[in-house]
């Protein structure tokens, strides 16, 4: 039984002021004319009916979420009470579908990544499928395209696309000179942090190796049930807090033996920031990415001009390198090298 365990509970800091907590990046509509949630939820529906894909979320989110996708059923979101990281979130999520679906397959999928073969992708789903049935806790690897500081890696003994291999260890977001080593290598895959297993797998995994996970959601089991849809948060909180703040990757990945990566190419990107828009669309002739706003350029190169619409338009004059992002009530003016610390900002505005 294919099941799909999409994650959207990001509040997507780095695109402030286009994302916010209430509307956070997998709903916006800036890449194209449809949200990323949204593209994330067609992609799989070849697959599966709407039925068996789950949208695992926070409840600040869920008004925004139910809004782009009007035909989920309440029963499919679920609410986590708190961030505990994507172990607890995956452990929960997964524990949920098996609440309607006996020891289902579990496809666990980011909701703000974007994949511009969607045919390939499924065809991947389908072979990771067939190796999760084996036993196999599966994720996929991205063959790397340049050295990206920015992903973590993978290393495997084949990266034949399409053919499953053993991980032989996970690594940490390198520095730039072991990023070059690991590209030129071909033995490490970009951690595309999709994951492919049974319920029971995943279970017997954690019950192993990350214990506090594993006795967390036998204490939660028997509090809800699949008729209480998305009011099941408020009933979990107290037990859900109890969940160890880890990352699955951390408590599972790096430590299980039954860890299988297919080595992929689907045109995959995570949009981690704002410098995904030069990946993504054409520059102009002096090398500005201008997305949903009117801009007029005077002696400008290589900017990042955005906005989510609201905006009629933005004038540069002399600047270089600069990410400027513009909404309704606040404007954003960054050095291209200073966006991952974003968060530095929100910190003062909060």
């Amino acid at each position: 039984m294919l099941t799909f365990l999409i994650m959207a509970g990001g509040s997507g800091e780095r695109f402030w002021p286009l994302s916010t907590k209430k509307k956070p990046k997998q709903l916006l509509k800036i890449f194209s004319d449809k949200s990323l949630i949204r593209l994330a939820y067609e992609r799989i529906l070849p697959l599966v009916d709407k039925d068996k894909i789950f949208i695992a979320t926070n409840e600040i989110q869920v008004p925004a979420l139910k809004e782009d996708l009007k035909e989920l059923d309440d029963s499919r979101i679920i609410i986590e009470p708190a961030f505990r990281d994507t172990a607890a979130a995956i452990a929960y999520g997964s524990t949920m579908i098996s609440k309607y679906y006996d020891n289902p397959t579990v496809v666990v999928l980011a909701s703000d990544h974007l994949i511009s073969n969607g045919d390939e992708f499924r065809k991947v789903i389908k072979i990771a499928e067939e190796e999760a049935n084996k036993g196999s806790i599966v994720t996929l690897g991205i063959k790397p395209t340049y050295p990206e500081t920015g992903y973590g890696y993978i290393e495997v003994s084949n990266s034949t696309l399409n053919v499953p291999t053993k991980s032989l260890g996970f690594k940490e977001k390198p520095k730039y000179e072991i990023a070059k080593e690991y590209f030129e290598s071909k033995r490490y895959l970009w951690n595309s942090g999709m994951f492919i297993f049974k319920y029971e797998t995943i279970m017997e995994a954690l019950k192993k190796h990350s214990l506090n996970h594993f006795e967390t959601i036998e204490k939660i089991k028997p509090l809800f049930n699949k008729n209480e849809g998305t009011i099941t948060a408020n009933i979990v909180k107290d037990e859900f807090m109890n969940f160890e703040k880890k990352s699955i990757d951390f408590a599972v990945m790096e430590k299980a033996s039954n860890i299988m990566v297919i080595p992929s190419d689907f045109g995959w990107n995570d949009v981690g920031n704002f410098t995904a828009f030069e990946e993504l669309f054409e520059k102009d002739e002096n090398q500005n990415v201008v997305r949903n706003i009117n801009t007029i350029s005077v002696d400008s190169k290589n900017n990042i001009i955005v906005s989510d619409g609201s905006y009629q338009r933005v004038s540069l004059l002399g600047v270089e390198d600069m990410i400027v992002a513009v909404t309704k009530e606040e404007i954003l003016v960054c050095a291209k090298n200073k966006n991952q610390d974003i968060k530095k900002i929100l910190k003062e505005i909060n």
